[in-house]
């Protein structure tokens, strides 16, 4: 028996096949250890996959169960728990016709015998009424509103206290045709996302911008700011995040293309979105920095990597900056599958489908195009979901980043880890059986430091599928300083991606 196969024999990824039966609408309370800072007065909420099952059917992929909004609310050393499914058009759907009507990531619907072959073929001209509006992967704050988000073209207005699905907007009208579920905020509250739209008939990776409003809809208002060729026409580059600097945005594209053309015979033969890709290993990557300003393109290449997610991006002494947590390949994506998950433990090759590091590029901002520019390891550490500081230092340099270990082979799995980017020193928070959420970081009100904070992660547990547990960590050393244990009436699944307001934003 290996030493990781010792330190945690019963690490697996269950928790991604759990299904929620029963929602929680009105808040519950939970078993209190410790104690939760007086100051943490906000909301958490969390986004991700809620069921495995519909009917008697099964999703195949982890990407592809409906969405399942969780909230934690903090106030006077208390927290409180609720969960609730996004009510998207294709939840109801398949809830009326207990089965699988709409084709997502992975799953291939059941065709419906009363739609022919010629209504596929004409709801290629009017496709949004009839791909997926499953917007389960992470929520943003749109000015003073909450929206739930995937990389499909619809985003749902949530309450924030209730988790109530308020209005869906087609980002079709904000000129999107898809786009990153992880769009930038910046410190005025304009947003920024990088998508893929049709300008005079050709495919273009598009930055939009979408203007600060108290009151107005910031999607309406959306615009346009840089077009960018992609490096093939008929098959962009797919991308899950993107950076931005004080000067640049920094958009990564790596040999996993989205196939246009197979896209439509998809729509047409009602196959899953994720046919349309496909990874060219003989590629390298190609950094692609966009002038804030004027628009200029500016392009270099790197190794060849698959990634879904930029840790920050800065400008410093003369160099630009991207820090990413890196894969070899895009053979994460296949360990997301729900027969690959069930047999990980049998699958030799699992483990090295799951392995990431984080990775420095630095591009000298004199360096002419084209450039093969240097990228180095981080940290020797597997880990994923990353977050930083965000509000003081998104685009900024920056010294700590937190996420978890998600390699299933690893000694850090299961475990929550902070990284000091310069100098690659980490630590690890890790319980037996425990398997934390994406950790966000909330700054103590009179912050000096840039850890001067805690963490927030939704523990669930391998041996209770009918419990999860918000954990409070001290940032600087990631201590535990309080946690609440919450039963739930059914399973809790695991999720992916949250955002924290401070009780005077919500």
């Amino acid at each position: 028996m290996s030493e990781c196969e010792k330190l945690h024999p019963e690490y697996d990824m269950q928790p991604w096949l759990r299904s929620c039966e029963v929602e929680v609408k009105k808040p519950i309370t939970g078993e209190i250890k410790g104690t939760i800072p007086k100051w943490l007065q906000g909301t958490f909420i969390r986004n991700g996959p809620g069921s495995i099952k519909c009917g008697d059917e099964e999703f195949v992929h982890v990407f592809d169960g409906p969405a399942l909004l969780h909230r934690f609310a903090l106030k006077n050393g208390q927290a409180t728990y609720q969960c609730r499914f996004l009510s998207t058009d294709t939840l109801k759907k398949n809830r009326k016709a207990q089965r699988i009507v709409v084709s997502e990531f992975g799953t291939r619907s059941v065709p419906d015998p009363c739609h022919t072959i010629f209504d596929r073929l004409a709801s290629v001209f009017s496709p949004y009424n009839s791909i997926t509006d499953n917007a389960g992967v992470s929520v943003c704050p749109f000015g003073d509103e909450v929206y739930a988000m995937t990389e499909v073209t619809n985003v749902y207005k949530i309450d924030p206290e209730t988790l109530e699905s308020l209005e869906k907007e087609n980002l079709f009208h904000a000129l999107i045709v898809c786009h990153t579920a992880h769009p930038h905020v910046m410190p005025n509250g304009d947003i920024y996302n990088v998508g893929i739209n049709i300008v005079r008939g050709m495919m273009k990776h598009v930055i939009v911008k979408f203007p600060y409003s108290e009151k107005g809809n910031m999607f309406k208002m959306a615009e346009v700011v840089h077009t960018i060729d992609p490096r093939w026409r008929l098959n962009p580059s797919y991308m899950h995040s993107f950076g931005v600097t004080e000067n640049y945005f920094v958009i990564i594209e790596q040999p996993l293309s989205i196939s246009l053309v197979t896209i439509l015979r998809n729509h047409v033969l009602n196959h899953p979105f994720s046919t349309s890709l496909n990874w060219y290993p003989d590629y390298e990557n190609q950094i692609v920095l966009v002038n804030r300003s004027t628009g200029e393109v500016i392009r270099y290449r790197t190794e060849t990597f698959f990634f879904m997610h930029v840790i920050n991006t800065f400008e410093k002494d003369g160099n630009l900056i991207i820090d990413v947590v890196s894969y070899k390949d895009a053979k994460i994506i296949d360990a997301m599958y729900v027969e690959a998950i069930k047999d990980l433990h049998n699958n030799p090759d699992y483990g090295q489908w799951s392995q990431s590091r984080p990775k420095r590029i630095t591009i000298p901002l004199d360096a002419p195009p084209d450039t093969r520019v240097e990228i180095k390891l981080i940290a020797e550490v597997g880990l994923e979901a990353p977050r930083i500081y965000y509000d003081v230092h998104n685009g900024r340099p920056y010294k700590y980043f937190y996420g978890i270990g998600s390699e299933v082979h690893s000694k850090y799995a299961g475990s929550i880890i902070k990284v000091e980017a310069n100098t690659g020193e980490v630590k690890t928070w890790h319980e037996y059986d425990g398997c934390p959420s994406e950790p966000m970081f909330v700054p103590h009100p009179d912050a000096k430091e840039e850890d001067d904070g805690v963490l927030l992660s939704a523990v669930l547990w391998g041996k209770d599928d009918h419990a999860i547990t918000l954990l409070v960590l001290n940032a600087k050393d990631l201590k535990e300083i309080a946690r609440t244990t919450f039963k739930t009436p059914s399973p809790a699944p695991n999720g992916f991606h949250g955002w924290y307001w401070p009780d005077k934003y919500i």
